[in-house]
């Protein structure tokens, strides 16, 4: 794993980061070609997403 994030301005940018990669993947998806794993992998950006949020309020 990378290095532990305490700057709040180091985590919004990295926040910003991640969004945007989901964005792009987003993006890249065609919904008549969308199978199971491609929605599976979106929950899973998505839940990472949430748990690096978690751990930057905890931070304080």
């Amino acid at each position: 794993m990378g290095k532990t994030i305490y700057s709040k301005d180091d985590q919004v940018k990295y926040l910003k980061e991640r969004l945007t990669i989901f964005m792009e993947v987003l993006d890249s998806i065609e919904p008549e070609h969308t199978e199971l794993e491609d929605i599976d992998r979106l929950i899973n950006m998505i839940d990472e997403l949430e748990e690096k949020v978690e751990q930057f309020k905890s931070r304080g």
